[in-house]
């Protein structure tokens, strides 16, 4: 690229940047997406170790003997009656008296089966698992949805704001301006680059909050399980959001009316929504998560999910972000394109045909 072209693109990524911040809009949501995944992490770490030390108050019977057992808190009585007057003063949620049986004793409610109790009293046989890295599938759906909603949160709210602004340019003649000074194809690299730079921001920000939460709220285990995998989503969404943002651009060069983004740029829509209700619904298929991780709009979210689980290879991240590079640059000649033919088209909708027609 010669000086003036270079130039021109320095230029418009810093006019996109500055836009982007003083934007309150952009500024109050990018934060409330980082509170809601500092929120969701520290709620989750309290939750999950008030359940581990949380224990069920009882009165037993002297003379009774419990299975070894944890999760209850046990109150001594001489017996049943002074047991049952705790169950009906509240002081405890049920008592466990003496029984002629197999197990020799019984559980007394006040108005409902003690379930708390039952459960803490049953006797389970050891499990025994053979794989020792084994994690549980509500887990691996969560990690998949965080990944999806932060991928697809980003890259909507900035595609949108690239449609928007490109359209806005049109609308307004100012794009006839700003096509005098400098070449069509520098706007489109401003813009792109400007927007990727701010969103890669945005996704940094959110993975060094989310380390920060797992490791003041002592959920290092995560923290160590997370670490790679969040460093190659950072990887895949700064190549991923240059291909999106390409196609944001190039759609809304279409049309002229803000009222007509929405027309052309569904497609792009779908394009993340799907990978996103694959990645909630077939979180635990490996099938569906595999075949995601290597094609390009659902990369970012497959791939980091298989390195989460540890079922990919050492060579498949890369092999997968070769190919989203090599899909983003067919994009990135295929948009600036569409972009350069149909940006100074005014009136109705051009066709995608003739706007890849010089």
């Amino acid at each position: 690229m010669n000086s003036s072209f270079t130039t021109a693109v320095r230029l418009v990524t810093v006019r996109e940047i500055q836009a982007r911040l003083r934007s309150k809009a952009f500024v109050v949501s990018a934060l409330i997406l980082l509170v809601l995944v500092v929120a969701s992490i520290v709620v989750g770490g309290i939750v999950g170790k008030s359940s581990a030390d949380s224990t069920t108050p009882v009165a037993v019977v002297n003379g009774v003997t419990l299975p070894a057992t944890t999760g209850l808190d046990v109150t001594q009585v001489d017996d049943r009656a002074a047991a049952e007057r705790l169950v009906r003063d509240g002081d405890v949620d049920a008592a466990i008296v003496p029984e002629s049986g197999a197990l020799g004793f019984g559980v007394v409610g006040l108005d409902s089966a003690p379930t708390d109790v039952i459960q803490a009293l049953s006797v389970s046989p050891s499990v025994e698992l053979l794989d020792p890295d084994a994690m549980a599938p509500g887990l691996v759906s969560l990690i998949g949805i965080a990944f999806g909603i932060v991928y697809f949160a980003a890259a909507v709210t900035f595609g949108q704001s690239i449609a928007q602004s490109v359209v806005e340019e049109k609308s307004t003649r100012v794009v006839e301006i700003l096509m005098a000074a400098i070449p069509a194809r520098a706007l489109l690299a401003g813009k792109v680059i400007g927007s990727s730079i701010m969103a890669l921001a945005q996704v940094v920000a959110i993975a060094i909050a989310a380390a920060v939460a797992l490791a003041v709220t002592g959920q290092d285990n995560l923290f160590g399980l997370l670490g790679p995998s969040l460093l190659w989503f950072v990887v895949f969404f700064a190549i991923g959001f240059v291909l999106v943002a390409s196609l944001f651009a190039a759609s809304a060069a279409l049309v002229s009316r803000q009222e007509d983004v929405g027309s052309v740029t569904t497609p792009v829509m779908m394009l993340l929504m799907i990978p996103y209700f694959l990645i909630i619904f077939a979180a635990d298929n490996p099938t569906v998560v595999g075949i995601m991780s290597y094609v390009p709009f659902s990369a970012p979210i497959g791939m980091p999910m298989r390195i989460f689980l540890g079922t990919a290879e050492w060579w498949e991240p890369i092999v997968s972000l070769l190919i989203v590079i090599v899909s983003a640059a067919l994009v990135v000649v295929i948009g600036a394109r569409v972009y350069e033919n149909a940006l100074l088209r005014t009136g109705g909708r051009v066709k995608l045909a003739d706007a890849m027609r010089r």
